[in-house]
């Protein structure tokens, strides 16, 4: 099945209003993992929306990827305290093993790496959240070691 057909069986046949535009883009997001390109058009179509407004939509919220995402979310901590004691280390040695930057995905989708400002588990720092799960006072060999349980 093409990706157009995977999202043609997400969206409703009948024409849909402005008001529905947010729905649509939680119902393709909900099913494909994120909001792919061919999607806005079909969703632009179907509610008459300009493509240029639902890419707008998709950029404004927070909510919503337009890339897919890996099975396993890697998110490294890079608030003051992590910072200070070595979340940037972290950070690096990810990259480099994982092969990507922040804000993509492995290219097998294992991993998707992201860097964010506080995890709130500043007496763990340095941290990192793999999918739901905390790792604080890490370096950059103990991180790697712990993504790799995950593959």
């Amino acid at each position: 099945m093409t990706l157009e057909d995977q999202i043609k069986t997400v969206l409703p046949d009948q024409p849909a209003g402005k008001e529905a535009l947010i729905p649509l883009l939680q119902q393709v997001q909900g099913a494909l993992g994120y909001v792919p390109e061919e999607a806005v058009y079909l969703i632009s179509d179907k509610t008459g929306v300009p493509a240029s407004e639902v890419f707008g939509v998709l950029t404004f919220y927070a909510q919503f990827r337009l890339k897919p995402r890996g099975r396993n979310m890697v998110s490294v901590c890079l608030g003051t305290a992590c910072h200070v004691l070595g979340g940037g280390k972290i950070l690096d040695a990810l990259q480099r093993h994982l092969d990507v930057e922040p804000g993509e995905t492995t290219l097998d989708r294992e991993f998707t790496l992201a860097e964010v400002r506080c995890l709130g588990s500043c007496s763990l720092a340095p941290v990192m959240v793999v999918n739901e799960d905390t790792y604080g006072r890490l370096t950059p060999d103990k991180a790697v070691k712990i993504v790799e349980r995950y593959r």
